[in-house]
């Protein structure tokens, strides 16, 4: 199944919670992936961490689209051009990094690709824009004002769409607060697919906690519309 770059930021916009993940086993991976596509977020963010990062990612997406179609893999922990290519050549629907990378956003629009950068400074969004990125994520989210921030720069920039990670857990009352501020999506991860749950198999409590935080979304934008 094709997923163009539209498709991916509808998706990703539409579930509200991205889980971010990595595990060394692709086995794993693949369990604790599927687990977050039936929670209803089949966008995922798998990070890049150490040597053959890319070979593994490339074993799990191969696996996902002949057996999850639907799921939207994409890898985030970017800092370099080549290092996008890699993944982008081992079928990335997106790239995130936890900075602004000029020369990733020009190879993600070569192949129009989705690329969201970290950005900490309303200079960096708009150098993110001019750059060509729908969707900048807010990176630490919490460390660099959290929803105050997001508020801020909204007033004078209201086309920015945030996806802040790093601060926003899954729960109603954070999930409020950085909704209610105006972000379009949210990057979970411990809190989301917790150690424990991996560490015992309990692919069950994954789905859970996913479904629970995508209906959190669901319900707080349903009471503002």
């Amino acid at each position: 199944m094709a997923h163009d770059r539209v498709s991916v930021l509808k998706a990703l916009q539409t579930q509200g919670v991205c889980p971010v993940f990595y595990h060394p086993d692709p086995e794993v991976s693949l369990n604790v992936i599927r687990a977050c596509a039936r929670g209803g977020a089949p966008v995922v963010e798998f990070t890049n961490r150490g040597d053959f990062a890319c070979d593994l990612f490339g074993e799990i997406n191969r696996e996902l689209i002949k057996t999850d179609p639907w799921v939207v893999l994409g890898i985030g922990s970017v800092v370099d051009s080549g290092t996008a290519a890699l993944y982008l050549n081992r079928g990335a629907r997106f790239v995130v990094s936890p900075c602004l990378v000029p020369d990733v956003a020009k190879v993600c629009n070569r192949r129009m690709v989705a690329y969201f950068p970290g950005c900490g400074s309303v200079t960096d969004i708009g150098e993110a824009h001019e750059l060509g990125c729908d969707i900048v994520k807010l990176f630490p989210g919490s460390s660099v004002g959290g929803p105050d921030f997001v508020k801020a720069v909204k007033g004078p920039m209201p086309w920015v769409k945030i996806m802040p990670t790093g601060g926003v857990d899954p729960d109603e009352a954070s999930i409020a607060k950085w909704f209610g501020a105006g972000i379009v999506a949210a990057g979970m991860g411990s809190k989301l697919v917790t150690d424990a749950a991996v560490k015992a198999g309990d692919w069950a409590a994954i789905e859970s906690s996913v479904r629970e935080a995508v209906q959190a979304v669901a319900a707080f934008r349903a009471s503002k519309a």
